[in-house]
């Protein structure tokens, strides 16, 4: 478990420190550094305190927690609050700094969904009316009150983000894919058409299918991206030298920052990232199949999922995998609210590790890391 958080903070760090390299070496870069590292500052802060304080009081808190993050998410809509950028009420006004309630909302949802699972595990696996109310609705209602409020912004990246996260999460709880398959694709029927009468939406999608024919609109951003890349080689043109981020790559300090380490830094740099979230993802889940109760393997797997499902499409919509959709790099990205909120789950996952050695009672049933393996009822 040692071995497991020192590799895990390492990633982490080297995330951080690479994000910090390239803001200062992006346009403006001085003033940007500055205030993400007030922004890092506080987030180190806060996963102390996250890997400090036990996480299973959580559990007593964790209906307090997802009030609060409806409340700050429904709070962007309200004039003199909420900020409305570029069409997109995603931000509340704190007059000296900008705060992103959905960032908060991942975490609480995650919280929130890993106490339910905790405590309606065994009967969200049965084969009968249990299965369908303790492991599909309930829990269906919960997710539906957050994403109803992310799509109402309109957020439909982090919205599908954190339908995947919740679904994974049911799905290792105990809930049968032949229930939840149904609803995903009600689901993404119902999101593709949404998409489809959504005139800037639907020409992402048209210009990820035929780029060639949006290359100065809509398809501009990932196919200067790609130049971006190829041009970095396998080492890269040089810190600071690349030419992509002045004006040709916008958002290059956020959502395509992966694209400036692969011009400056090279395949050797954008490879390094891939394997530390791949280092990141095998921890969490080491570190989750070793808790030592239900509650902090969900907690685990949840936040393992939301950072390496999160990273995965950045790096996808960057070199062109993916359709265009803003969702920032985990620790490497300029913003403030991620970066803290992303922070305060890595303390929580330290968290777990901390107490995974420690006697507790455990339900029997189901190790979904082991399917060989029935956990025994152990009392401390």
């Amino acid at each position: 478990m040692k071995f497991a958080t020192t590799v895990l903070v390492f990633c982490v760090a080297a995330l951080l420190a690479l994000g910090a390299v390239m803001l200062c070496s992006s346009p403006d870069g001085s003033t940007r550094f500055l205030h993400q590292m007030m922004w890092v500052g506080l987030g180190v802060i806060a996963c102390g305190l996250a890997a400090l304080y036990d996480y299973r009081k959580l559990k007593r808190i964790s209906w307090l927690i997802f009030a609060a993050s409806l409340v700050l998410l429904a709070a962007v809509f309200l004039p003199k609050i909420g900020l409305k950028i570029n069409g997109a009420h995603r931000w509340i006004d704190l007059h000296f700094v900008s705060f992103q309630p959905s960032e908060l909302a991942k975490l609480a949802l995650i919280i929130i969904l890993a106490h339910y699972i905790d405590h309606f595990g065994r009967q969200m696996s049965v084969l009968y009316k249990p299965a369908i109310v303790k492991g599909l609705l309930w829990p269906g209602l919960i997710i539906l009150a957050v994403l109803g409020l992310i799509f109402k912004e309109p957020d439909y990246g982090t919205m599908l983000l954190l339908a995947a996260v919740s679904s994974m999460m049911l799905i290792t709880g105990g809930t049968r894919i032949r229930l939840l398959l149904p609803i995903a694709i009600i689901g993404l029927a119902a999101v593709g058409y949404s998409i489809k009468h959504n005139q800037n939406r639907s020409g992402r999608i048209d210009a990820y299918l035929h780029p060639e024919k949006h290359l100065e609109g809509k398809a501009f951003q990932q196919y200067q991206a790609k130049i971006a890349l190829g041009s970095g080689g396998v080492i890269g043109v040089g810190l600071g030298d690349g030419r992509q981020k002045y004006g040709y790559v916008p958002e290059n300090h956020t959502d395509f920052i992966f694209a400036i380490v692969g011009e400056e830094l090279g395949l050797v740099a954008t490879l390094g990232v891939v394997l530390a979230f791949l280092g990141i993802a095998i921890c969490g889940i080491y570190i989750s199949s070793h808790a030592c109760d239900r509650f902090g393997m969900m907690l685990g797997c949840g936040i393992t999922f939301l950072i390496s499902l999160q990273a995965f499409i950045n790096i996808g919509v960057v070199t062109g995998a993916l359709p265009n959709k803003g969702l920032p790099l985990p620790f490497v990205s300029y913003g403030g609210s991620s970066v803290l909120m992303m922070l305060t789950g890595i303390g929580l996952l330290l968290n777990v590790a901390r107490h995974a050695h420690e006697p507790v009672r455990r339900e029997r049933g189901f190790n979904p890391f082991n399917p060989r393996e029935v956990q025994s009822t152990q009392v401390s």
